[in-house]
């Protein structure tokens, strides 16, 4: 079994950060709630355990704490920010409310040499609390101008806190601190790679189907693809993928799926026209969850048809990745609260007939397209720009009618075009994801002296590593221009263009 290291989640908006960092060193991981029974934990095989901060103060009531059966373990611990509190609470040291908050950029002193420690210096602090006196059997290895303890150390029981957040950026070598504890202290063999990913893949979906049929939903973005892949290299011939064009797809994606998939994957493929049986089923709604919901069991219901005369396959795979389960907020995994139900984790209908298949539930986009060029599969399907399940309906605001989804799809090829010649998209390029959202909002314009009462388009552009966290891009004014330009000049039905310049967070990626 994979060597591996137990996240414990105590509430923190950085846990999956934690995650992603500590695979980007070769070393896996997952994440549990701090209260996960004891089997499922230790059911991974972990050599040691990362306690993630949070919002609360050790002295709460029903504050989280330390699971006794973890400090029993005799592996090692690391405790982030309230898993430094947790630690230091649970082995008799103390707590305090500090009169000075940190929160944001600080500067720490590392007090011992020849560490991961003694390389840090700017660190990004989240807390209130502080640790005013270390356990027994600690000793100090920073401190900053309000805490005393920035990090601490018990080298016997290989016991360590850090008041500060080392997963995030704004901790410059901070990712080697966490490597230092994964792979130095607890011993854990930097395996995790994408070679070892299929390979482990591999072995649980054919544990899971045996030799039964398997039907792959495919839309055309990356992550389905890439599941359909891994799947077909588990069990070949007994794949068959299916793609519907719902009418809701981006230009010409029709198109380059079946070419993708029959060609360059080889694999059997039932390509469906449904676009007039979803327009339909979506007249006249506009509330987002809503539209999911309904994409989602519209897709569930043509498998189900159309299994049946497949010979009826009993498994269904989907594309769902981890930031979709974060997000959706699955109930087996995060505790946090819904951003939004992802039609491919929580927008299915519960009486569908399918057993699901998800071989990259667990894995970020960036794994994703790793595992991906391992599988063989082009550079332009696995770097193409990620797309959601329920389409353009989440970028179509209000009522999706065939008008307006083809007046954004227009948009949306120029802004694809038009970046893809500035080297903004593809492998290497300085933006993750590009898309045009348009909007139920109408404004007045001027276009050869006529009065126009048209629709606004608005333009996502965001960089991010992984898909839990995202800015958005600094294009050049110039680039700007142009895009709304032609945007306005040569698509009928728009006549303003605007800039989404929000984060994630507040904001999400997607506008629905």
């Amino acid at each position: 079994m994979t060597q591996s290291i137990a996240i414990l989640d105590f509430g923190s908006q950085y846990a999956q950060i934690i995650a992603r960092r500590v695979r980007e060193v070769n070393v896996y991981c997952e994440l549990f709630p701090w209260d996960a029974p004891q089997e499922k934990i230790l059911a991974i095989n972990p050599k040691g355990f990362i306690l993630s901060g949070g919002p609360k103060s050790v002295y709460e009531k029903d504050a989280p704490y330390i699971q006794k059966f973890i400090l029993e373990s005799g592996l090692p611990i690391l405790g982030i920010c309230y898993g430094m509190q947790a630690l230091t609470h649970a082995l008799g040291g103390q707590v305090d409310s500090s009169a000075q908050r940190e929160y944001g950029y600080a500067e720490i002193e590392p007090l011992i040499s020849n560490t991961p420690i003694s390389n840090l210096s700017r660190v990004w602090m989240s807390h209130g609390d502080k640790v005013t006196r270390m356990p027994e059997g600690f000793i100090a290895l920073a401190k900053s101008g309000n805490s005393p303890f920035a990090a601490m150390g018990d080298m016997q029981r290989k016991y360590f806190g850090v008041q500060f957040h080392p997963e995030v950026h704004h901790t410059p070598n901070g990712t080697e601190l966490l490597k230092h504890f994964a792979i130095d202290i607890c011993n854990v063999k930097p395996e995790w790679t994408p070679l070892s990913i299929i390979e482990e893949s591999v072995k649980r979906i054919q544990a899971q189907v045996g030799k039964e049929r398997v039907l792959a939903a495919v839309s055309g973005g990356v992550d389905s693809s890439v599941a359909a892949a891994l799947v077909h290299k588990a069990i070949g011939d007994q794949l068959v993928c299916m793609f519907v064009d719902t009418g809701l797809m981006r230009h010409k994606e029709g198109e380059e799926v079946v070419s993708a998939f029959r060609n360059g994957l080889g694999a059997e493929l039932v390509a469906i026209d449904a676009s007039e049986e979803f327009f339909f089923a979506l007249a006249g709604v506009t509330e987002p969850e809503q539209k999911r919901k309904i994409v989602g069991e519209k897709f569930i219901r043509l498998f189900e048809k159309e299994a049946k005369e497949l010979g009826k396959p009993k498994f269904l795979v989907q594309g769902t990745i981890y930031p979709d389960v974060v997000e959706s907020s699955a109930p087996d995994r995060n505790k946090a609260e819904r951003i939004k139900t992802h039609h491919n984790v929580g927008g299915l209908p519960e009486d569908m007939e399918f057993e699901l298949v998800e071989p990259l539930r667990y894995l970020f986009k960036d794994e994703v397209r790793l595992v991906g060029e391992a599988l063989g599969l082009t550079e332009n399907l696995v770097w193409r720009q990620p797309f959601p399940g329920p389409g353009l309906t989440v970028r179509c605001l209000g009522e999706c009618t065939p008008e307006r989804v083809s007046r954004l799809r227009a948009a949306d090829y120029i802004l694809q075009e038009e970046l893809s010649r500035e080297g903004f998209l593809g492998k290497g390029g300085k933006a993750s994801q590009a898309f045009v959202v348009l909007l139920p909002v109408k404004s007045v314009g001027v276009m050869g002296d006529q009065r126009t009462y048209q629709e606004a388009a608005a333009i996502r552009v965001v960089t991010t590593e992984d898909f839990m966290t995202a800015d958005w891009a600094r294009l050049p004014h110039d680039l700007l221009a142009k895009l709304a330009n032609r945007i306005v000049n040569e698509v009928e039905g728009i006549n303003r263009v605007v800039y989404d310049i929000t984060s994630k967070p507040p904001a999400t990626i997607e506008w629905e």
